[in-house]
């Protein structure tokens, strides 16, 4: 089978490394890609969000399976138009993707499926907003009802700091803050069957401690040792497929990954978020645990049969990814430095920690940074404090000029807390 995979971020090197590892797949490419995946897979340009010139690429490689990685062309209706083509596509349809892309249409799914999540309000006025903050106090949780990257929520403190993000976004919910450790669940679903995948924690905080401002992501790791056995169960009955359900009722059938950001609290397990695509970095960490072969997963998924799908298997190996971001992320990123280091970690880290590429692109025969998340250094280990070891010793590898990584990913855990 031939695979396109479509986006050019560390996710979708994740995916293009664990496919390109699949005996079932005979080509793969992936458009636009980065200088990482060039490594596994063959580079087509194309423009990601334009759902046309992505089928017609699919249809002139012969593509038997299209991955549509990143959330902002699943919104834009890119997997339709495969789909359209009669090219089996993993990733929702544009009805289906606001889930993610609307904060309010999630509220409104949850509601009506009984998932348990934050008491919210959306407001559109300046009036609505003071009110909102008003009846939840702080600490004051702002969110973009759109799409933002992963950076469109506010959780602070301070009012005045709230009240401006949310005049700011324009249309926002505003909820009640939850308490407790953050966990994200990724489930692969036909609109029928659900199959969870291993939890991971990601670490959205620029600085260690959980300080400084909000990220895409800086690391992730799994499994969770000091998680309930039961979470996964749980969250499969009182959240995914309830969801998956609604929506299926409701007409708007979610095929794809569903990705559900879980705050585990004192009242429960509460749902922060959904994502209707796997999450950067924890797709990362949970791929490099995974042993089943990924192409017949998502094909079953995309050609709604998987529910012939067996059993995941999953590797004992814990993994631990920490991201490298170029200089001034999350703000307006310096682009352009070579980077240097990544044959040492081919060389001697390889197979136990690789680099997995985000934002990077080729400069004549030097590899440059080209974005804000510049690369993601993944890592297994017989659990976490050998996985944490060797994921940094791969980063200390990596020399890229104004540089920036967290220091603490994965340590609590790695320490039993």
């Amino acid at each position: 089978m031939k695979v396109l995979v479509i986006g050019g971020g560390a996710r979708e090197h994740a995916l293009c490394r664990s496919l390109s590892l699949d005996p079932d797949v005979s080509a793969l490419y992936c458009a636009p890609g980065n200088a990482g995946i060039a490594e596994v897979a063959e580079l087509r340009p194309v423009d990601a969000l334009n759902g046309t010139a992505v089928a017609r690429l699919a249809a002139e490689l012969g593509a038997g399976l299209v991955v549509v990685g990143p959330e902002a062309p699943l919104v834009a209706g890119v997997a339709d138009s495969v789909r359209a083509a009669g090219i089996p596509c993993f990733g929702p349809s544009a009805a289906a993707a606001q889930l993610e892309g609307s904060k309010a249409f999630a509220k409104d799914v949850m509601a009506a499926a009984g998932v348990p999540t934050a008491r919210s309000y959306v407001c559109t006025t300046p009036e609505e907003v003071d009110a909102a903050l008003d009846a939840f106090g702080a600490p004051y949780v702002v969110k973009d009802d759109g799409l933002a990257a992963g950076k469109g929520v506010v959780v602070t403190e301070d009012r005045a700091a709230a009240r401006a993000h949310a005049l700011a976004c324009g249309r926002v919910v505003i909820e009640e803050y939850l308490d407790g450790p953050e966990v994200s669940l990724f489930a692969i679903t036909d609109g029928v069957t659900v199959l969870p995948l291993q939890p991971a924690q990601d670490f959205k905080r620029a600085l260690d401690g959980d300080a400084g401002p909000n990220t895409g992501g800086m690391g992730a790791y799994s499994p969770l040792p000091w998680a309930d056995p039961k979470l996964v169960d749980e969250v499969m009955e009182l959240v995914l497929q309830p969801t998956v359900d609604e929506l299926r009722h409701r007409g708007t059938p979610f095929s794809g990954l569903l990705y559900a950001g879980l705050a585990i609290t004192g009242r429960g397990t509460r749902v922060i978020e959904f994502n209707a695509r796997f999450g950067d970095p924890e797709t990362q960490v949970v791929l490099a645990r995974l042993r089943t072969p990924l192409a017949s997963v998502l094909l079953n998924a995309a050609k709604g049969t998987l529910d012939a799908e067996p059993p995941l298997s999953w590797r004992d190996e814990a993994a631990v990814t920490v991201v490298i971001a170029s200089r001034d992320y999350p703000e307006t990123p310096r682009t352009g430095d070579p980077i240097e280091g990544l044959a040492e970690v081919a060389e001697q880290d390889a197979p136990d920690a690789y680099v997995l590429h985000a934002g990077t692109a080729r400069d004549g025969d030097r590899v440059v940074s080209a974005g804000g998340r510049v690369l993601s250094v993944t890592a297994t280990g017989s659990d976490l404090v050998q996985a944490r070891e060797r994921a940094y010793k791969a980063v200390a590898r990596i020399r890229l000029d104004g540089a920036q990584h967290r220091t603490d990913i994965a340590a609590k855990a790695a320490e039993g807390r």
